[in-house]
């Protein structure tokens, strides 16, 4: 039975299609980049994710031939804007700032994908929690924090950027290790718990130090404890939990990274530019200036870092018995 004149212009279209649409999909990555690419924040904008991204978007203008917009998409402690990624097409015009989340949220159910679901690009920055509190609250040293805890456990209400998030862990590992039990009070983000540590609405933040560092400096809070495993060059008078003898050092990391589908010289590309623009003077002197701590590493060694860090949280989240 022979077919239509309109069937046959349909079939011979739809192969016309099937061979041309591999070879145009590869001249289209060849060419990349022809258009601006969204880099996705998940985390709310005023806090450190946004400030290293909006830092790097900058900076990377010498090195990209288009521009780096960024987006922040905050939410169920970075799920939401690492999944619009891992969502949208993999042709590296939708970039995702990967945050520490990554490697925790799965251990909770929290989210439906890993870090193996991505390509990794750089990391870019690492830093400590820290436990900040108002400057007139009643307590100057840790110590004093550790005591009042203690005197009212479960009273005393210690912000974080999301129900699993690292600050919500970080907080967590402090309880653990030092006996005490806080009210643990989730934002979208580390900077909305910031602003309510400011309103008085909550007694802590353990959140980084650059995401307090401007309010410590302008004499509205202050940082008793850094979660690191030396002193911090910008906070040198704030004791690290180590010297005063509590066993913790926790914090979180930030990097780029895409779909998993992404054409291996898409993610070359981005590669490029994450080393070029992270091997730049500026960026260090931005990081330096936001108090964010530069860490680089490339793609390979990220994802190795990322894998590592993946099996750590873990047995720390089994360990100190987070729920979802």
């Amino acid at each position: 039975m022979q077919s239509s004149p309109v069937a046959h212009r349909r079939q011979v279209l739809q192969g016309l299609a099937a061979m041309l649409l591999p070879t145009s999909f590869a001249a289209f990555a060849e060419d990349y980049p022809t258009k601006p690419v969204e880099l996705v924040v998940p985390a709310s904008a005023g806090g450190g994710t946004d400030a290293l991204a909006r830092s790097f978007a900058e900076l990377a203008k010498k090195n990209f031939s288009q521009p780096l917009i960024v987006n922040d998409k905050p939410g169920a402690s970075g799920v939401v804007g690492m999944s619009d990624v891992l969502n949208s097409k993999p042709d590296g015009y939708k970039v995702s700032v990967v945050i520490a989340e990554l490697v925790i949220l799965p251990h909770l159910n929290l989210s439906k994908f890993t870090y193996a679901d991505f390509r990794p690009v750089a990391r870019l920055n690492a830093d400590p929690a820290a436990i900040t509190v108002k400057a007139d609250a009643p307590w100057n040293t840790i110590e004093e924090f550790i005591a009042a805890a203690k005197a009212k456990p479960g009273e005393m209400k210690v912000g974080n950027a999301g129900n699993g998030s690292i600050w919500h862990l970080a907080a967590a590992g402090f309880e653990d290790k030092t006996g005490v039990k806080f009210n643990h009070v989730p934002y979208q983000g580390a900077a909305p718990g910031v602003v309510a540590l400011l309103g008085g609405h909550i007694d802590a933040v353990a959140v980084s130090p650059g995401e307090v560092s401007a309010h410590v400096q302008g004499g509205k809070l202050k940082m008793l404890a850094v979660m690191a495993d030396e002193r911090l060059k910008a906070f040198d008078k704030v004791p690290t939990l180590k010297e005063r003898k509590i066993d913790l050092s926790i914090g979180t990391w930030r990097g780029l990274a895409v779909p998993k589908a992404t054409p291996n010289n898409i993610v070359d590309a981005l590669r490029e530019v994450a080393r070029k623009t992270a091997a730049d003077p500026a960026m260090r002197e931005s990081l330096d200036k936001l108090n964010l701590g530069f860490a680089y590493l490339d793609a390979d060694a990220f994802g190795k870092a990322m894998e590592r860090d993946h099996a750590y949280f873990k047995q720390l989240v089994e360990k100190v018995g987070i729920k979802s």
